[in-house]
């Protein structure tokens, strides 16, 4: 599991050091799609080619979901982090995302996320008064 927000800079080649914590998972390969929200998404391939085949699953003669499958391959892009745990982040993505120097790369339960660190933190603010607000309303679990 990925968790955890980290500091990161991108550099003039368009690569990005992973996070230390994040380096094993996905050293045997990893491949970045568009996010939702405007962020970058990475998966462990093996994360990635499940999540294919769940999108597989999704009925062919509905358009949405061809449309969703198609959108979301063609925006894949496939890469291994280098012996320093760089990655080259795909300019197309970097546009997508409006990356610029200074990013935040978000850990998110099977993927990791890589987002311009101003739009991140726009995002988290509003993110947090939600999330304040949602824990009010949900019922408390007891723990065994």
């Amino acid at each position: 599991m990925f968790l955890g927000e980290h500091q990161h800079t991108l550099d003039a080649k368009g690569r990005v050091i992973l996070p230390a914590r994040f380096r094993d998972r996905l050293a045997g390969g990893l491949v970045f799609v568009p996010g939702q929200d405007r962020c970058i998404d990475i998966y462990p391939a093996a994360s990635f080619e499940r999540r294919v085949e769940e999108l597989r699953a999704l009925p062919r003669d509905d358009q949405r979901a061809r449309a969703y499958l198609r959108v979301f391959l063609a925006g894949a892009h496939q890469d291994s982090p280098d012996g320093q745990g760089r990655v080259t982040v795909p300019g197309r993505l970097r546009e997508y995302a409006d990356l610029d120097r200074d990013l935040t790369i978000v850990g998110a339960d099977e993927k990791v996320e890589v987002w311009d660190r101003g739009t991140w933190e726009t995002y988290r603010s509003d993110a947090e008064r939600a999330f304040a607000e949602l824990d009010r309303l949900l019922p408390l679990q007891a723990t065994p």
